[in-house]
């Protein structure tokens, strides 16, 4: 039977949780009950809780500092949280501390016996799993921060790939090891987010799919499962049985925890499992799980076995964009993304390609719409600087789906903006209202204007000629002379003053400038037209 404690300062809803509900046919007994945290801390020193059930809001301290007090000094017990408030930050506050599961009030009975069915589950194959392996005993017994590090330092090469300086470093830190252990690793890798979240979001819910993932992998007390940088996990578990047995079991319960992080978590994930390795082989056995991810571009959301891995990689044929260079140009931009992704899914079917050959795709397929946008004279670095043409583009290399993506934003993007070049119009509008705003500024060139309107600035010349007549620097200095003309005979400012407000702060140039466009100088346009 599990010992369980009840935490709630509603004493009338603790004692009816604690009466009402039949705990020992969920192998649950004795159950004690707390109206604070002071009490609680009281029971813990006097008998072993495995299981306690405790609300977030309370007099003499919360129910989540309460939750950091039992994680530091009794790390086995299973907590629940309940509360009124559907707040996510309690959530995640639950998820960082280890919270099992968090309810809402008023809890339904069906509910928290389910929560608590599943809780005592945990609690007793954790138990039964502790004698399952010696090295994973120890792992689970301290806290893994020692063995993960551990085992971090091997795949970093920070220890050599050596039975006996392994054996040696294991010794030091007084970690228990056999030269002869054999070790199965399987690496998850989260692939990609399908909500936009925080850095800080992410990696809560990388946390919280290491607790998920350990109890769904069937792992807790028999291997570690910790995190790797670039949004993987590995999993370690020592064979002491049938290594095919254990791969198995790992590939259906895999799909378990693919499920959970997507229908939960929000991301896919993909699962790689290795063969079977000697401690010194695994940095060799996880670096090229590795490598099968980086070149898994095609699939996600799957179980792999190494031992499955096909071997071989044939030579992809990259299409001739030359015929997508003349659609787009002829603004069919939907039959360039219809070909496009014809080519990438017949890819994917044939199981062929790999992150070389889409980036080589990738590379082929921006030179052709830059080409294009070249023709129109639209400065294409320009046109993409903003950051969700960055972000998409940095991810365009990662898999199909993300290629598909940058595909779509820079064909949208590439064939809106030629339209609006060739009619002109607009782009004259844009081009005029900047050189208004910033008349004042010395920064105002020909090149300023044209990046503005992500043109080249000879492209921009010849526009402005045609519409206007005059070059872009024409223009700038024909608005910036008549706002001094303005200035000079409906105000008293100081030539110099005026020469400022024009975009010039060398007054002899103004002045040279004035008299040239205007036949004569300012001094001069002012005494003769002010009233």
């Amino acid at each position: 039977m599990l010992t369980m404690l009840i935490v709630d300062d509603e004493k009338l809803f603790a004692d009816s949780l604690t009466n009402e509900i039949e705990w020992a046919s969920l192998g649950i007994g004795p159950v004690y009950t707390a109206y604070n945290s002071r009490q609680a801390k009281e029971i813990y020193e006097r008998v072993q809780v495995d299981f306690m059930l405790c609300d977030i809001e309370m007099p003499q301290g919360s129910g989540l500092e309460l939750l950091a007090w039992v994680r530091e000094h009794y790390p086995r017990t299973e907590s629940v949280f309940m509360t009124c408030h559907a707040d996510f930050r309690y959530a995640q506050r639950a998820v960082q501390l280890g919270s099992f599961d968090y309810l809402l009030k008023p809890v339904a009975e069906e509910e928290l016996r389910d929560v608590a069915r599943r809780a005592a589950e945990k609690i007793n194959k954790d138990k039964e799993t502790k004698q399952y392996s010696r090295f994973g005993e120890f792992w689970a017994k301290h806290q893994p921060l020692l063995a993960e590090r551990f085992w971090l330092d091997i795949i970093n090469h920070t220890i050599p790939s050596n039975p006996e300086l392994i054996r040696r470093e294991a010794e030091v830190r007084n970690i228990p090891f056999d030269t002869d252990m054999r070790l199965l690793p399987a690496l998850i890798s989260i692939q990609r987010y399908n909500k936009s979240f925080t850095p800080r979001d992410e990696k809560i819910i990388e946390y919280a799919l290491i607790n998920s993932g350990a109890e769904l992998l069937g792992i807790q007390g028999s291997g570690l499962l910790f995190g790797l940088p670039e949004h993987k996990l590995l999993a370690l578990i020592p064979v002491e049985r049938n290594a095919l047995e254990i791969q198995e079991t790992l590939q259906a319960r895999g799909r378990a925890f693919i499920d959970t992080a997507s229908s939960y978590f929000y991301c896919d994930i993909s699962v790689y499992i290795g063969n079977e390795v000697l401690s010194h082989e695994l940095t060799d056995m996880v670096g090229r799980l590795a490598e099968w991810d980086l070149n898994n571009v095609a699939h996600g959301n799957r179980v792999l076995l190494w031992r499955n891995k096909p071997y071989g990689q044939q030579n992809v044929v990259l299409p001739d964009m030359n015929t997508w260079s003349v659609l787009l140009k002829e603004g069919h931009g939907d039959r360039v993304l219809a070909e496009a992704e014809k080519f990438l899914h017949d890819l994917s079917g044939a199981e062929t390609i790999d992150a070389d050959s889409l980036y080589r795709f990738h590379h082929n397929f921006l030179q052709m719409v830059y080409y294009v946008l070249k023709l129109n004279g639209i400065e294409a670095q320009l046109l993409f600087n903003d950051e969700t043409s960055s972000v998409l583009f940095q991810r365009a290399v990662r898999s199909l789906t993300d290629m598909k993506e940058w595909m779509k934003h820079t064909i949208s993007k590439a064939t809106g903006y030629v339209g609006t070049v060739q009619q002109s119009q607009p782009i004259m509008k844009d081009a005029e209202q900047f050189i208004l705003q910033e008349l004042e500024s010395e920064g105002l060139t020909r090149e300023a204007v044209a990046s503005q309107v992500f043109l080249n600035p000879d492209y921009l010349d010849r526009l402005f000629k045609k519409e206007s007549g005059h070059s872009v620097t024409e223009f700038i200095v024909s608005r910036r002379m008549l706002l001094a003309r303005d200035l000079l005979t409906a105000t008293n400012q100081s030539v110099s003053s005026i020469a400022s407000r024009a975009g010039y702060t060398n007054l002899a140039h103004f002045s040279r400038r004035f008299k040239q466009v205007v036949g004569m100088s300012p001094k001069e346009y002012r005494n003769k037209h002010k009233q």
